[in-house]
């Protein structure tokens, strides 16, 4: 752009001096025409840098997603392909051989029914036993209070005998009575312990309770709800709208549930677009500033975007958490870093294809001397059209 502009400046002064003479082409004039381009060119060049700063450190950054099997099996199906196909979030990958799992599932449903059935049955036990205890404990109740009174006749009886106004046949009748009676009771007693002995087998049986339910029933129910995760499991689907890279699977492969055991890359399809600026050159950014981007990928085109945010902070400025201290002498020998500005591309341009890694030229305009970003403008142009060329012999 500077060539442009010192040749058209050279035109008008031939124009004006030599051609059509208007002025005369003295030592004076000489001098004049030289400072003012020199003036001109510097003031020019530190406006543009301050408000319209501009970047050849340009990337396009995008997080990849590592695939890896939850669980073990032969590969049945692959999809999908590898390249520029996008893939979108819940689209299956891979399929891995399901029968196993299935099996596993169908055991368990079984045994979840066997030991819920069982789990019936002794509930319905030990709600016999329960119902034999209180009626053992209200016979108890009742012998007990029947052998009280009958005591109380006894000592009557035998006090009557010994006064002579009792019959020694009533206080014997009464002396049978309390021994049947107390045969009685400690038999009602032996059965509510027979009975609360078979309560506790059945307790012991059905064990404790988790969320309402007996804990071999709800472990056999962990067990078929973990089995039907791995079964899910055999397919996996895709985290993202993402392309896939390094696809190493094939049908008939076998993959194991190792972690690091890649079976395939994802690549996400959106991403950031990030520039690195020095750090003079940012003070008048602010988020929201316009931002226009030439990438190497896509000669000819200007992507419109916005200045979505300055990351104030780079690796220069923090020290690891080490034994070692720090060394003012090697801070300073290091050149002051460049600070990250993050960039959102604008609706219109969403669709085009950026690839990781692309590099190219940024431009950002702020809110103040918007007539020096008409010159940063078409040199960002001609810089993208520059884009075209090849210049390389091999």
């Amino acid at each position: 752009m500077e060539v442009i502009l010192l040749g058209i400046y050279s035109f008008f002064v031939w124009l004006i001096f030599i051609k059509l003479k208007w002025l005369p082409w003295n030592i004076g004039t000489q001098v004049t025409v030289v400072i003012i381009p020199i003036v001109g060119l510097a003031a020019l060049i530190l406006l543009l840098n301050i408000f319209a700063p501009s970047s050849s450190d340009v990337r396009v950054v995008k997080y990849s997603v590592p695939i890896v099997s939850q669980v073990r099996g032969r590969v049945l199906e692959v999809p999908v392909e590898e390249g520029n196909r996008l893939v979108k979030r819940g689209e299956v990958l891979f399929r891995i051989d399901p029968t196993p799992y299935q099996l596993d599932v169908n055991t368990l449903e079984a045994q979840l029914v066997s030991m819920q059935g069982s789990q019936r049955e002794l509930e319905e036990q030990a709600k016999g036993a329960q119902a034999k205890i209180e009626e053992s404990q209200s016979r108890a109740r009742e012998i007990s209070a029947r052998l009280d009174l009958t005591r109380k006749r006894v000592a009557q009886y035998r006090e009557l005998v010994k006064t002579g106004a009792g019959t020694r046949f009533d206080l014997e009748r009464a002396e049978a009575d309390a021994l049947e009676q107390k045969g009685q009771l400690d038999a009602a007693r032996n059965a509510e312990a027979q009975a609360q002995a078979s309560l506790g087998q059945i307790k012991q049986k059905l064990g404790a309770t988790v969320k309402g339910e007996f804990s071999q029933v709800a472990q056999v129910r962990a067990q078929l709800e973990n089995a039907k995760w791995e079964l899910e499991q055999t397919t996996t689907r895709s985290p993202c709208d993402c392309f896939v890279v390094n696809l190493q699977l094939r049908p008939g492969g076998f993959v194991g549930a190792v972690a690091r055991s890649h079976v395939m890359t994802l690549i996400e399809a959106g991403g950031q677009v990030v520039a690195f600026y020095n750090q003079n050159e940012l003070h008048q950014v602010e988020p929201g500033n316009e931002v226009e981007l030439a990438m190497k990928t896509i000669p000819g085109r200007v992507i419109k975007g916005k200045v979505d945010s300055v990351v104030w902070a780079q690796g220069q400025g923090t020290f690891l958490p080490t034994g070692d201290l720090p060394s003012a002498l090697s801070v300073q020998n290091q050149p002051a870093g460049k600070f990250a500005v993050k960039f959102d591309i604008a609706e219109r341009d969403q669709a085009v294809f950026l690839a990781a890694g692309a590099a190219g030229d940024a431009a950002i305009y702020t809110d103040n001397l918007h007539a020096v970003h008409i010159i940063r403008k078409v040199i960002l142009r001609v810089g993208s059209y520059l884009n075209y060329l090849i210049l390389k012999l091999h």
